[in-house]
């Protein structure tokens, strides 16, 4: 009697091959993919409308909006809350284009480019860490283009080194924050989800902080989620590093954020992406 051995499926020889890729091999795939992004990021230039007129539009509407009521009660006037929300918006630009990379990620599932690399015999942490590395890219270039904006509307710029930790350290947050939109992009069934989802998540942490608004106004219960609240202290590091003040309880509280939920989710995004079904 002959026996017949089945071959593993696809997917499960990528995983088997995953295990056998070094380090080298890793960065060689990541790289490959990030050009790759890339290249598809030049091919469809309408990707980049949000890391583009985003800052741009939000930086107006906040100066021009609420510059005079608000900078009235910092004690001054537009110049005053331009000083103030410039910095604190950088954190606003970290969550919304992490937000965009669980939607385009979902979207690469459903038209089928992820389950033709989770069958190649490439590193499958290669793909999500290339998709993490060009939307970082995103969001340098919409930092930029938010202090260029800030620039033109009177941020003065009086401390370049703190103004180029200030962007490192929401790079670093904006990073964490990707990977839980990652589990989303990977757990959900359709992009508006992520979408939906992501909106629920954004308004909140954004609003219930110290971005747009000082907390001393708000209800005590208020306060004390903002206290807790990571974006009120990556706003705040911004701030103290770019224009002055406090910074080395806020900064070691973000940078333990972000640590902490890249320890946490990026695992589970990188397992979650090779058992999908």
């Amino acid at each position: 009697m002959s026996s017949t051995t089945l071959a593993p499926p696809p997917l499960a020889q990528s995983q088997e091959a995953d295990a056998r890729i070094g380090l080298r091999a890793h960065v060689r795939h990541t790289g490959a993919l990030v050009r790759r992004n890339l290249l598809w990021i030049r091919q469809d230039p309408e990707s980049m409308f949000d890391a583009v007129l985003m800052p741009i539009v939000f930086t107006l509407l906040f100066v021009y909006v609420f510059g005079g009521s608000i900078g009235q009660a910092l004690g001054g006037g537009q110049d005053r809350y331009v000083q103030y929300v410039v910095p604190g918006m950088m954190a606003m630009m970290s969550m919304n284009i992490a937000m965009a990379v669980g939607t385009g990620f979902n979207q690469d599932f459903q038209n089928g480019i992820m389950d033709r690399f989770r069958t190649l015999p490439i590193g499958q942490g290669s793909v999500l860490f290339a998709k993490i590395v060009v939307e970082v890219m995103r969001l340098l270039i919409a930092t930029t283009i938010m202090m260029i904006v800030g620039v033109l509307v009177g941020f003065d710029i009086t401390n370049w080194g703190g103004l180029f930790a200030a962007v490192g350290l929401s790079a670093l947050f904006g990073t964490a924050i990707m990977w839980i939109f990652l589990v989303l992009g990977v757990s959900m069934k359709s992009a508006q989800s992520v979408q939906a989802m992501g909106f629920l998540v954004l308004m909140p942490l954004q609003f219930g902080s110290s971005i747009f608004a000082p907390t001393k106004s708000m209800p005590g219960w208020l306060q004390a989620f903002t206290d807790y609240n990571p974006l009120s202290s990556l706003a705040d590091s911004a701030r103290g590093l770019m224009v002055g003040g406090p910074i080395a309880h806020d900064v070691w509280v973000t940078v333990g954020w972000s640590a902490a939920l890249t320890l946490v989710m990026a695992p589970i995004a990188i397992h979650k992406f090779r058992t999908k079904s």
